[in-house]
């Protein structure tokens, strides 16, 4: 199974593409579509839907998964990383691709086994199950494959195949 794990923002867009199988997983591509402050708003959402729409023609992946929205005061930063978060289900939906969103909590908890573990936790954890030799950057690249691992293991659970047998048929 190949999973697009995705950090949305719309300053930096993390990225990453993993091959989930015989429980590894193996990073194919990973990166980060960064958008300066200083362009224009709509252009940054288009810059994010072009970049990731280019990856999703490449990989072809059978799932995207994205982080859902959580925000405790800054509701300016929230609505621009909400919209820039619209681009990115739309191009899983103009390219076929099932979405699948998954809570900080629930990434957490499938990478390090613990809900309440700390960023760096996280991103060492990311590092060890892709067998990397650095801890990918930016941040939000690292999260991203966390997303993606996450949903590897949730894919593979009995209740999430018997979700996924109900709705095809």
């Amino acid at each position: 199974m190949i999973i697009l794990g995705i950090d949305p923002g719309y300053a930096i867009v993390g990225f990453g593409v993993i091959r989930h199988e015989q429980s590894r997983y193996i990073p194919l591509e990973y990166g980060a579509v960064s958008t300066a402050a200083e362009t224009d708003f709509s252009r940054r959402l288009e810059s994010i839907y072009d970049c990731l729409t280019v990856v999703m023609e490449k990989w072809r992946p059978d799932a995207v998964a994205v982080e859902k929205l959580y925000f405790n005061t800054n509701t300016t930063t929230a609505i621009g990383v909400a919209e820039a978060r619209g681009v990115i289900l739309l191009a899983a939906q103009k390219n076929h691709i099932p979405l699948f969103e998954y809570t900080p909590l629930q990434v957490k908890t499938a990478v390090t086994g613990y809900g309440r573990a700390e960023k760096p936790q996280v991103m060492e954890m990311t590092r060890r199950l892709l067998c990397l030799r650095q801890v990918p950057k930016p941040d939000d690249t690292a999260d991203a494959l966390a997303i993606a691992i996450c949903h590897a293991q949730a894919a593979g659970s009995p209740l999430r195949r018997a979700f996924s047998q109900r709705g095809t048929r």
